[in-house]
């Protein structure tokens, strides 16, 4: 396996000039493209020392074959305290890693629709305790699945009534009963695997009426199931603002922020040579919950999964959430909504089961949007309160209010992200006594 490097960029930056470039880039939104060197600042209790770990790890994953490349940001009290590019966008091409590289973000799409649909409940167009039903009638006569055994005693799915309404709450805390076809062996989940919900030009609209003939895999508010959630409430927003999810977000909050990479496909084919790509023999066979191709044009605006972007757009996107829904003296969200959506809704006083796929893990309750860290792992001090998401491809970021600092990394790699994630995060946490 050759062993690839940011040793091929032909253009170096000196450590000052890098870490001025890259907050003059974030201020405008857009992160500088051509700097491979390391920026890293004294803030906070950050060890520059420590925090050159980061980037030995990452050259290593890249020495040995694993990754082709990565981003990776590290901010604390709005200032740069890490940044670096690793490698390159994709081996065939040789282009560099640079910080305007485009990335699958799969469910790092996620928060943006949580936050998107949480500026309709600050509009007070909408509630939490809104039934599905009132936006999407085909939600009105849906039943569960129930699998049981008929007198032979073979397995049979039973159809039975929803005991509640599923609220728009659910949607956002993944408590609807809506569940993906491509993860666990259920009958409802191979009836997802089966049901041909992606074929043709399917819009929001479209995609909704096919996912509400199917049954839900239990009853709304009782367990927490990652599924297509957050692609009905994207419709959810689409019916409340008499807008397309894009143009909804586009217009309330990607250009405001600042984010124009950050898009459903990318339409440009200029941009292709940015689009970073996972090695050769760590792609997904099968399109991942329907998105194929990030370059081909699509009508389905998929709030769960559909998004591509750069670091430098999600880093607007984190210092926003970190300063309690405001950034550069305008306000997104009201500082109590953001605390509503990163805190546990779903602790143990809801009765809210948790079962093998609960992808947050045993130290993280889920709040509208996020995991929400409420145990301390063992043998670590890190703080309780931060809050993240991840995409299927390797993008990952979290949020660290008690700290005042948030941490993306960028890349494109499905079967190492779970074992980088966590071997990054504890050297960041590392490298700042934690």
């Amino acid at each position: 396996m050759k062993q690839w490097s940011t040793d091929g960029l032909t253009r170096r930056c000196s450590l000052a000039a890098a870490l001025a470039l890259l907050v003059i880039a974030i201020t405008a939104g857009r992160p500088s493209a051509g700097c491979a060197e390391p920026a890293i600042a004294s803030a906070g209790s950050f060890s520059g020392t420590k925090l050159q770990r980061v980037g030995d790890y990452i050259r290593n994953e890249i020495a040995n074959g694993k990754i082709p490349g990565a981003v990776i940001l590290i901010q604390q009290h709005g200032q740069t305290v890490y940044f670096e590019t690793f490698g390159v966008r994709d081996i065939e091409s040789k282009h560099p890693m640079t910080a305007d590289s485009i990335f699958r973000l799969y469910s790092m799409s996620k928060p943006i629709t949580s936050i998107a649909a949480m500026m309709l409940v600050d509009d007070g167009k909408l509630r939490l305790d809104d039934p599905v039903s009132k936006y999407i009638p085909a939600f009105t006569g849906v039943k569960v699945g129930v699998e049981k055994r008929d007198e032979n005693g073979k397995p049979v799915l039973a159809l039975e009534p929803v005991k509640r309404p599923m609220t728009i709450e659910d949607l956002l805390r993944h408590t609807s009963g809506l569940t993906y076809g491509f993860y666990g062996d259920s009958a409802v989940r191979r009836l997802y695997a089966k049901a041909d919900l992606f074929d043709g030009e399917v819009d929001n609209a479209e995609f909704v009426e096919r996912i509400a003939k199917l049954p839900l895999a239990e009853q709304p508010g009782t367990r927490w199931n990652y599924g297509h959630s957050t692609d009905v409430l994207g419709r959810v927003i689409e019916v409340v603002s008499g807008l397309s999810l894009f143009q909804f977000e586009k217009q309330r909050l990607l250009d405001p922020l600042g984010m124009s990479d950050t898009v459903f496909y990318v339409a440009d084919s200029t941009k292709r040579p940015r689009i970073a790509e996972p090695m050769p023999d760590d792609r997904f066979v099968t399109p991942m919950a329907g998105i194929r191709d990030p370059m081909l044009p699509r009508t389905w605006e998929s709030g769960g999964a559909g998004m591509v972007g750069t670091i430098g757009d999600y880093a607007r996107f984190a210092q926003m959430l970190l300063n309690g829904g405001a950034l550069d003296g305008r306000r997104y969200l009201e500082p109590e909504t953001i605390a509503l959506m990163t805190s546990d809704h779903i602790g143990p006083e809801t009765g809210i089961t948790r079962d093998q796929f609960y992808f947050p893990g045993d130290t993280s309750g889920f709040g509208l949007g996020f995991a929400v860290r409420t145990v301390k792992p063992a043998n670590t001090s890190w703080p309780l309160g931060e809050y993240r998401w991840d995409g299927v491809a390797g993008t990952f970021f979290f949020i660290d209010p008690q700290d005042d600092m948030f941490a993306i990394c960028m890349m494109q790699s499905p079967s190492q992200r779970g074992r980088i994630q966590l071997e990054l995060k504890t050297l960041i946490y590392e490298a700042i006594g934690k």
